[in-house]
C-alpha cells in the first residue's frame, strides 16, 4: 500500500510500516494543505493517510475521498508513544479499504 504520513506524524515510523511503501507530506509535494485539500490531493495516488489528528474524522467526509484514515491515538504524538501502535496500525493496514476511518490507540 501507499502510505502517506501527515506533518503532525513524526517521519521516525516510516521503517517501521513494513512492507508499504511510506513518504511523507514533504516528499509528496503536499506541504501546507490541510484537511478535505489534502485528501484530494493524496486520494488519487495514497491508499491511505496516517494521522494523530482524531477531529479530522468529524470534520471530513471521508467517504468523498478514494482513500482510508488511519489514526494513532496514544498519550503523545512522539516517536516512543507512537512505535508500540505499530504492530497495531500494520495488522489494521491489512483490511482497511477507501471510506475507513480506523484509530489504533494505546488505551
Amino acid at each position: 500500500m501507499n502510505l502517506l504520513l501527515d506533518e503532525c506524524v513524526t517521519n521516525y515510523l516510516k521503517p517501521d510500516l513494513v512492507g508499504h511503501t511510506v513518504s511523507t507530506i514533504d516528499e509528496a509535494g503536499f506541504k501546507g494543505l490541510k484537511n478535505g485539500t489534502l485528501l484530494a490531493a493524496a486520494s488519487p495516488v495514497f491508499d491511505v493517510l496516517i494521522t494523530v489528528d482524531q477531529n479530522l474524522r468529524f470534520q471530513q467526509n471521508i467517504e468523498n475521498f478514494d482513500i482510508a484514515i488511519l489514526v494513532f491515538r496514544a498519550g503523545r504524538s512522539t516517536y516512543p508513544f507512537l512505535k508500540p501502535l505499530v504492530p497495531q496500525a500494520l495488522a489494521a493496514l491489512e483490511t482497511i479499504s477507501p471510506g475507513d476511518i480506523v484509530i489504533v490507540t494505546s488505551n
